[in-house]
């Protein structure tokens, strides 16, 4: 999996998140792909928006895609590192490589995704890494109760 094949799925995951954005959510998108690269499905962050902490873009994606036979040739990709939650449910399911647009904001799971066996590629996108500083700087209590921190 080279890095273009990488952006260019990247840019559905961010697509997501600037609608989240939009919606005044917080701007994490998340889509769920094949091994051929086909989009299975794409979701993002909707704890703001529908009072559910549970609803981070990696569930949403997950939830839409539906039921797989295996997930271990599917490949999740998200703006953010997954965080611990969300890193549970790949290792959970097994899905086999989590692109990661960046880790800077938040490290999340990744160390214990590649301890299990997961391949993460993080693509240190600075689009990426922007668009989720610039929220936290303007949100900050959302930021923090979004990823569990009082």
């Amino acid at each position: 999996m080279d890095r273009v094949n990488c952006l260019s799925m990247l840019e559905a995951a961010m697509e997501e998140a600037r609608r989240g954005l939009a919606e005044g959510g917080i701007p994490i998108g998340a889509a769920l792909f094949d091994s051929a690269g086909k989009l299975l499905a794409s979701g993002h962050n909707r704890r703001v928006q529908d009072g559910d902490p549970s609803a981070h873009g990696e569930t949403d994606a997950f939830r839409k895609a539906g039921r797989q036979i295996s997930y271990r040739d599917k490949i999740m990709v998200t703006t953010l590192a997954p965080c611990w939650y969300c890193s549970g449910l790949i290792r959970q399911f097994n899905i086999g490589v989590v692109v990661v647009g960046e880790s800077a904001n938040f490290r999340g799971g990744i160390d214990w995704l590649q301890e299990n066996g997961i391949k993460v590629i993080d693509l240190a996108s600075k689009e990426c890494e922007q668009m989720l500083a610039k929220f936290i700087a303007e949100n900050p209590a959302l930021w923090h109760e979004d990823i569990g921190e009082d």
